[in-house]
């Protein structure tokens, strides 16, 4: 029987008095890869931000490993050192080298050793074949790097889980490629996450749930090829005709 490692219940978010996500329950196993879909504004990426208590719920408990997952709580700095996320804009600190932006949370926040963590890195770096990348700054690097920067620097706090928020949102489409390849690496290791995403092709080859999302609710939710080639409601099929299209015959 698989861990359940985070549980998500009636999951209420409101903003200015707008329901933004409204009684969701969500339930993740250790090591699975659970993709997030829908449009844009139905409630994902802040989905992604209640769970690493990054804002305040009105409704509803999110815990990881039973421990409760609380706005403002004492033992938040804690938890959440469980939690990685990696966000769409990279958040690296432009004054520091790649290699400090990794070391930063593991040395001042775990208090751990600074040449294990050094060396914990740049094997991370390596993998992500960045390792050549190691003293030069945000600002030398592309959009595609710099993303995966951030993903190293979330692995080097040893998280239970990784959340993912549109990370290839803002890249130039060559650039998409080699972030997600590094996401389906992290898949094939065993690597639980959360991946919002608007990749269709990705979400189909990393996932083992799929979740579709509107209007803050979750309208579906099944097996990537199941999700993908037979949509149960009719709002996933209209959703995800978006993205097929008949060949249209050129007439000369």
């Amino acid at each position: 029987m698989a861990e359940t490692l985070l549980t998500v219940e009636n999951l209420t978010k409101k903003f200015e008095g707008n329901t933004i996500l409204d009684g969701l329950n969500l339930t993740i196993q250790k090591g699975e890869v659970v993709v997030i879909v829908g449009p844009s504004g139905c409630g994902k990426s802040t989905f992604l931000r209640c769970i690493n208590a990054l804002e305040p719920i009105q409704e509803g408990t999110i815990s990881l490993q039973g421990t409760p997952i609380v706005y403002g709580s004492k033992n938040l700095a804690e938890v959440r050192q469980k939690i990685g996320m990696v966000f769409q804009s990279y958040e690296l600190f432009p004054h520091l080298t790649v290699l400090d932006n990794i070391m930063l949370a593991p040395m001042k926040v775990q208090k751990r050793n600074k040449d294990e963590v050094k060396e914990e890195a740049l094997q991370l770096l390596d993998r992500v074949g960045l390792k050549d990348k190691a003293d030069s700054f945000p600002r030398q690097l592309s959009g595609g790097q710099k993303q995966r920067v951030a993903i190293v620097r979330a692995l080097c706090m040893h998280p239970e889980i990784l959340l993912f928020d549109e990370v290839t949102a803002a890249l130039d489409p060559e650039m998409v490629r080699e972030v997600l390849d590094v996401m389906l690496d992290l898949a094939k290791q065993g690597r639980t996450m959360i991946i919002v995403t608007h990749e269709m092709q990705f979400a189909k080859a990393v996932a083992d749930r799929v979740i579709f999302f509107d209007q803050g609710h979750i309208v579906e939710e099944a097996a990537p090829d199941e999700f993908f080639e037979h949509p149960k409601t009719e709002r996933a099929k209209q959703f995800l005709n978006v993205f097929s299209f008949e060949k249209v015959e050129h007439h000369k």
